[in-house]
């Protein structure tokens, strides 16, 4: 529901935002427990072939939850190398 159209919007308000950080496939410990034949497999599908580092992830959380994402609502945010467009 909007909060214009709910009349909870006021000039005192600061609204709500909410996204989602979509990652794929991440270069952690529990990736790790995969055998390497089958990392490999994943790696060929992802364009730029490799797997996202956490850091790649967090700069687009910490992006999101800043200010600077203010006017950022309703977003999907594949941060997936390619893999899935």
């Amino acid at each position: 529901m909007q909060l214009d159209r709910g009349g909870k919007l006021t000039e005192d308000s600061i609204g709500s935002a909410v996204n989602t950080v979509a990652p794929g496939y991440i270069a952690t410990e529990m990736v790790e427990a995969i055998p390497e034949r089958v990392i490999e497999g994943i790696k060929l599908q992802i364009p730029v072939r490799r797997l996202r580092r956490p850091d790649e992830i967090a700069r687009v959380v910490h992006f999101l939850a800043s200010d600077y994402s203010s006017f950022i609502t309703g977003q999907v945010w594949g941060i997936n190398g390619g893999q899935i467009m």
